[in-house]
């Protein structure tokens, strides 16, 4: 008996993904697939154990690249200063996300400026200079980066050459661009 070559084409057209699918799941687990390694992470401390500083405040790194395939790192700013904070700069590759937790803290994001306190949140998309700074007493945040690019790996260097961090040489080699010193700094 023959099959028509339009019922074939259509019949297999319909289970040939299936057998696709199948065949992927059974090269890249043989059994079951791996549970993921979680990494807990105690209030005030760090993913590696030992925090880091900007000398205006301190990190905790809570989510590194190497969790999430380089798509996200999430930092916990802690004892923001007054009148301190980064230089007007932009990311060219990633998206950073503050969220405040404690205290009130000054955001320029592009020509826009704003006041957020605890729960209020903002985002600065990718090529758009941003700075921030605590108001009145210190503030703590949580920012994230998404993906992850170098950033990690500029706030351990950061951390060790303070007087570097905010120069333009310095930004640039993590992809970062520095636009101008921040509206909010004293003195």
């Amino acid at each position: 008996m023959s099959i028509k070559r339009r019922t074939f084409l259509k019949s297999s057209a319909s289970f040939l993904p299936a057998m696709a699918l199948q065949n992927v799941f059974a090269q890249s687990s043989p059994e079951a697939p791996a549970a993921p390694t979680l990494h807990p992470v105690p209030a005030g401390e760090d993913r590696s154990g030992h925090l880091h500083s900007l000398g205006f405040s301190s990190l905790a790194f809570k989510v590194v690249p190497s969790d999430t395939s380089g798509n996200l790192l999430v930092i916990e700013h802690r004892n923001l200063l007054p009148d301190t904070g980064p230089a007007l700069h932009m990311h060219l590759s990633q998206e950073e996300w503050f969220y405040v937790m404690e205290g009130e803290v000054r955001f320029q994001v592009g020509d826009r400026r704003l006041q957020l306190g605890p729960g209020e949140s903002v985002l600065a998309p990718r090529r758009i200079p941003h700075t921030f700074s605590a108001t009145g007493s210190p503030a703590h945040m949580l920012i994230a980066f998404t993906p992850a690019d170098k950033m990690e790996q500029y706030f351990i260097d950061a951390a060790a050459h303070p007087s570097l961090a905010a120069t333009a040489d310095f930004m640039n080699r993590y992809d970062m661009q520095w636009v101008g010193p921040s509206p909010f700094w004293k003195g």
